[in-house]
């Protein structure tokens, strides 16, 4: 079932995420509901907050060569804690929270991180360039924070000048 997803300026993607303590059916109905969520609006990735549930959870799925996203590749990851961060990159991010702004963000290149799948299993996760990136802004989201908040004073004033153009424009 594919979910509304919750945007800026909506006070819910500030709140934190409470860490998942439960792993059932519940968790499962709404992991499976934010992958077809995702993908019917493009994304590469979703936090629960984004979709106004506010748990450590996100899945990412990032396209294969020939910008295909296979369900098979998706990947959950409840609870994640970031363990070691390595080198600095900038990527041209954008967000479902808020759509139709593109900026480029610096984030870490490589991270080791700690998480859990659906089933509370502990997992062990090296990631490097785009999936390095995708978690960082994801996570970003479980403390409720978004990708514009690190953009420079200039360049988050020019985000601000265009948001209200753009719903001016829409009423």
């Amino acid at each position: 079932m594919r979910l509304p997803i919750v945007t800026y300026p909506d006070k819910r993607l500030k709140a934190l995420s409470g860490e998942v303590t439960v792993f059932d059916a519940l968790l499962h109905e709404l992991l499976d509901n934010m992958y077809e969520t995702m993908i019917a609006s493009n994304g590469i990735g979703l936090a629960a907050i984004q979709v106004a549930q506010p748990i450590r959870a996100l899945i990412i799925n990032l396209p294969d060569e020939e910008g295909v996203q296979h369900s098979e590749a998706t990947l959950e990851v409840i609870n994640p804690r970031i363990e070691v961060v390595e080198g600095s990159t900038y990527y041209q991010e954008g967000c479902l929270s808020v759509p139709g702004f593109y900026e480029d963000v610096e984030r870490h290149e490589r991270l080791r991180l700690r998480y859990q799948d659906r089933f509370g299993n502990e997992l062990l996760l090296e990631a490097e360039g785009l999936l390095s990136i995708a978690l960082q802004h994801e996570m970003d989201h479980l403390d409720g924070k978004l990708f514009i908040e690190k953009l420079s004073y200039a360049r988050r004033k020019k985000f601000e000048k265009e948001y209200k153009k753009n719903q001016k424009s829409k009423s």
